[in-house]
């Protein structure tokens, strides 16, 4: 669905809240045929009827209260970006100039940007400069370097994209109305999710909804983290970190999954008595990156100090290989080094404080879809069958 207007959106806001097109006209400083035609525009785009007709006015329908929710939360979030700068950006801001924002935001040059929107780079350096006029700030410093963003501009560039999330969001709700399924579900799959957990849920999903797209996103808690802030990804599942560290997030766990130590199955260290930790710190070991749960469990195990021969590596796969072909040992999630039953053997021995909170981090104020609420639900149906 192509997306409404902020200036129209803006005027179904005020039809819905007081019933009359008069009023809307007047908060709106239009015209009633104006507001009337937007109306229509709207509807013809969303494909629904968004109001019913009375003697007492205009009163919105089911698929205009849908429509009202998630377009009121899309413009809080822009008007409270705007607060502090000038009023005419709040009446003349549009998709086109809010999207070249964020991309000049992102790629902090206008020709990147251009290239990433598909449009030519003075009609995005255009766009950006009538949002500073209307602004009456500035939202980027031209330096010998190339342009830095202010921190009004990304406070607009991040209100941006989680109001165009909103109403991405608006158009799954709708298309549900009719039976139909739109939209998609992003997921930032931290390791551990990767080794049964989410594939599982996925696959259980299938079942219900066969042709819902997924898109599964892998890489690093910082990175992912980023993108689910900006409404890039809709949740993220994995290790939680405690104490949280942004308060915007949400953290539900779900289950807890426990450290352990791992070599290849044939290693020495397998089959034997249980061996002393201090004794394992001299062996060679593969780590996964420093800052993660893990390795935190890992690294307070190691009360004399980091082991003399260490790799770093995130990547199970290159952790299985190197163990494999060496005398290595590693750290894994009990979840996953079942997974690697065939190649892996855990080692007996118990680490401290070896489990690790495991769940699903959300945006502290993100509403899901009825798509979104029943792949969670499989979530926690999921994970409490596998553990």
């Amino acid at each position: 669905m192509q997306t409404a207007s902020i200036r129209h959106l803006r005027m179904f806001l005020a039809v819905a809240r007081t019933c009359s097109v008069t009023q809307a006209a007047e908060l709106s400083h239009v015209s009633q045929p104006a507001v009337t035609q937007a109306m229509a525009k709207l509807a013809t785009l969303t494909g629904h009827q968004l109001f019913n007709r009375s003697p007492q006015g205009l009163f919105v329908t089911e698929a205009g209260a849908l429509l009202a929710h998630r377009a009121g939360r899309a413009i809080q979030r822009l008007d409270a970006a705007m607060r502090d700068m000038g009023h005419a950006l709040r009446v003349q801001a549009t998709w086109q100039q809010l999207n070249a924002l964020v991309a000049v935001t992102e790629t902090e040059n206008f020709t990147l940007a251009a290239h990433r929107l598909g449009l030519a780079q003075p009609t995005v350096h255009r766009s950006t400069t009538m949002l500073e006029a209307a602004a009456g700030t500035l939202l980027f410093q031209r330096t010998l370097h190339g342009l830095i963003s202010t921190r009004a501009a990304r406070t607009l560039a991040q209100a941006t994209r989680l109001a165009l999330a909103e109403l991405a969001q608006a158009e799954s709700d709708l298309a549900a109305l009719d039976g139909r399924e739109v939209g998609k579900i992003v997921v930032g799959a931290l390791p551990l999710s990767r080794s049964g957990w989410l594939p599982s849920a996925m696959l259980a999903f299938r079942k219900k909804r066969p042709h819902f797209p997924f898109e599964v996103i892998d890489g690093r808690y910082d990175e992912l983290l980023v993108g689910l802030r900006r409404g890039e990804i809709d949740m993220m599942l994995g290790a939680l970190r405690l104490p949280s560290p942004i308060p915007d997030i949400s953290q539900e766990r779900l289950f807890d999954d426990e450290v352990v130590v791992v070599a290849r199955r044939d290693h020495p260290l397998i089959g034997g008595p249980a061996p002393d930790f201090a004794a394992l710190s001299r062996l060679p070991w593969v780590l996964p990156r420093r800052s993660t749960p893990l390795r935190a469990v890992l690294d307070a195990a190691f009360a004399d100090g980091q082991p003399p021969e260490l790799i770093e590596t995130s990547s199970v796969i290159m952790l299985r290989e190197i163990l494999r072909g060496s005398d290595h040992i590693g750290g894994l999630s009990r979840m996953q080094a079942e997974v690697e039953a065939d190649t892996l053997a855990i080692v007996p021995v118990t680490l401290p404080n070896a489990m690790r909170p495991i769940g699903i981090t959300t945006r502290e104020d993100w509403q899901p879809t009825q798509a979104q609420r029943d792949f969670i639900a499989l979530l926690h149906s999921t994970a409490a069958r596998l553990t």
